[in-house]
């Protein structure tokens, strides 16, 4: 991407984070392949549009980018290719290019590493020969619970048009980052490409809540259920089961459902917590009202002793 991504989202060069979210998802909206299939100028108009904003939404790239220490396609410039910020560095000199050599603790390592790497060649210099991991590239994508919980597939667009089947693994939390090895940027003189990290965002559920690898629930009851007992049939993320509410269920009683949780590999299952919730029917007819009023007369209790009592 040669244009300048700011130019390419139409917003200014001091445009807020969220200014340019917006921008993004603007055009993402009027421009993405799956809704204008065989439409080349959108196609080509999207990849400009999901480079820029990628560049853009990095804080840290796009302060290198502002100062010109990389270009539009988020390379370094070749004169600051060795010494991005090295000035700026601590005392252990460390580097710091983002260019794949974080792991150096030293910039003599680094280009010890890259005179070992050419040794034996004749004539050569401090740009020949030289290779670099590509920068990584980052995504968000939000999935459904469901399949966050249980794992799925999703196949998403690639800025540069190329579908690419992304494995979801059981478990993924929200905010978890997916790691795609080698689908970032393209490397420097042959280097191995970087990788693409897809940050998760996972829906809410209107029934289901996740605690660690524990499922929540509430489940409404009858009266007559709680009182008497029953076999319920109960919603989980792998489907309904059955289940036995004891005889005089409270509201607020939990039932665990063993292993009924997420199975995230690695992990031991997690439970699903039932929670009972006595709800009665909208309208009380008189046969109910009737028999309680009879029975409340020679059956009185009082189950907030306890909390007045406290009190």
């Amino acid at each position: 991407m040669a244009d300048d991504p700011y130019a390419v989202l139409g917003v200014e060069k001091t445009a807020s984070d969220a200014e340019i979210s917006k921008a993004y998802r603007k055009l993402a909206k009027e421009l993405h392949p799956d809704l204008k299939p065989g439409d080349k100028d959108a196609e080509e108009r999207f990849k400009e549009v999901s480079a820029a904003y990628n560049l853009l939404k990095d804080s840290e790239q796009r302060a290198r980018y502002d100062h010109g220490e990389i270009d539009a396609s988020g390379m370094e410039r070749p004169e600051r290719e060795f010494y991005h910020r090295y000035a700026d560095a601590d005392g252990t000199g460390r580097y710091t290019s983002g260019a794949g050599f974080e792991d150096f603790e030293d910039v003599s390592d680094l280009f010890a590493d890259l005179f070992r790497a050419r040794e034996g060649r004749a004539g050569y210099g401090m740009g020949e020969g030289f290779q670099a991991r590509g920068p990584d590239t980052r995504y968000h994508l939000e999935v459904e619970f469901l399949d966050a919980a249980n794992g799925a597939k999703r196949r998403i667009t690639m800025p540069d048009g190329k579908a690419l089947d992304l494995s979801i693994p059981a478990g993924t939390r929200d905010g978890g980052t997916l790691r795609l090895k080698g689908k970032g940027m393209p490397g420097i003189g042959g280097g191995p490409a970087g990788d693409a990290l897809v940050e998760i965002s996972v829906k809410p559920h209107p029934l289901f809540k996740r605690e660690g690898d524990d499922i929540v629930v509430e489940l409404p009851v009858t009266l007559d259920e709680a009182v008497l007992g029953s076999k319920l049939e109960v919603p989980t993320i792998g489907g309904r089961v059955k289940m036995t509410l004891p005889k005089g269920s409270s509201s607020g009683k939990i039932m665990r459902l063993k292993g009924r949780g997420v199975k995230a590999k690695g992990r031991s299952p997690g439970d699903q917590r039932v929670i009972i919730k006595i709800v009665l029917p909208e309208t009380i007819d008189s046969e109910l009202e009737s028999f309680l009023d009879d029975w409340r007369k020679s059956h009185h209790y009082d189950p907030r002793n306890e909390l007045m009592g406290a009190a």
